[in-house]
């Protein structure tokens, strides 16, 4: 029983630490691109769109399909980096902890 009070506390200090994770990460600015650069997404850590930049270059009134679908793969590159960010610290927060494979947090 004294490996199990011992597990316990350790999952209630990465509860702690999962929360402070969390709130750092929302603070954070993740920064998506398509098109070299010349279309960005900027997302939150919670995936919330913040801003949206365009080089005028790019922008052609009679073709708005090419814009659209270069805005969304500046979004899912963002997305994308935003995700690859939260394993990252995902890995080093459970790092000492031993969890089935496939277990997910939050409880």
């Amino acid at each position: 029983m004294k490996n199990l009070g011992s597990m316990m506390k350790q999952v209630q200090e990465m509860q702690t630490r999962m929360q402070e994770m969390q709130d750092e990460l929302a603070a954070l600015d993740v920064v998506g691109t398509a098109a070299a650069g010349m279309v960005t997404v900027t997302l939150s850590g919670k995936g919330e769109m913040k801003a949206v930049k365009l080089d005028p270059s790019i922008v052609d009134p009679a073709d708005p399909e090419v814009l659209e679908d270069l805005i969304v793969a500046a979004f899912n590159d963002a997305k994308s980096r935003t995700d690859a960010r939260m394993q990252e610290e995902m890995k080093k927060l459970t790092g000492g902890l031993p969890l089935p494979p496939g277990f997910k947090f939050p409880f």
